[in-house]
């Protein structure tokens, strides 16, 4: 890879590393705030070292109906994942609990206003549209999808929740495909906007 490129890759992983440690484990103010605030720096450090981020197309019918589909689809596996879990992680209820306690946090229209305009689509442009897409032009496709899927669920391992480390590695698999599959992140927006707000603001599944 292009040095420069890799260490703004590396750079931007380790503010990254070092934000969802405050958020998920030192909690020095509220989640929501903190979140939108870390989302929009990553993706203010992924425009200076790429200006032609926010290029990202003309939104069509297709990525509208593409988005909504793949919301609902991930939003199935994660309420039979649910289940699932119960039967083979003890500690399972706890750990998803101790996400959805963000919920009390804030007012749910505010909430989900965040999870729609900036935290969903912020994630988006730096997770797919800055790295995913930086180690795809540098190491191909196929390389470039698996090591930011790892990436994305590795960043999750400084919260020390098995479970959302593994709904990290989940949706970063979704997603990244998506993405990959689409070659657009106009979709992969979409789905991750509305997933977010299904998830944990209309049906939370706890």
């Amino acid at each position: 890879m292009n040095k420069t490129n890799t260490k703004h890759i590396i750079f931007t992983l380790i503010v990254a590393t070092i934000l969802w440690f405050l958020m998920f484990v030192i909690k020095p103010m509220n989640f929501w705030l903190e979140m939108s605030i870390s989302i929009l720096a990553l993706v203010l450090m992924s425009f200076i070292f790429n200006r032609d981020i926010f290029k990202i197309g003309k939104l069509t019918k297709k990525h509208i109906i593409i988005g909504i589909i793949s919301a609902v689809a991930l939003y199935v596996v994660f309420y039979f994942g649910n289940i699932v879990s119960s039967l083979i992680f003890p500690f399972k209820d706890s750990q998803v609990l101790s996400v959805y306690s963000n919920r009390s946090k804030g007012n749910l229209i505010w909430i989900g206003l965040l999870l729609l305009f900036i935290i969903g689509p912020g994630e988006e442009i730096y997770w797919r549209g800055f790295i995913q897409n930086a180690l795809s032009k540098k190491m191909g496709e196929t390389k470039g999808y698996i090591i930011s899927v790892l990436l994305y669920g590795g960043v999750h391992i400084i919260t020390g929740n098995v479970m959302l480390i593994i709904a990290a590695l989940v949706c970063g698999t979704f997603w990244g495909w998506l993405y990959k599959k689409e070659k657009s992140l106009l979709p992969v927006i979409i789905s991750h906007a509305i997933w977010d707000l299904t998830i944990f603001v209309i049906f939370p599944l706890m």
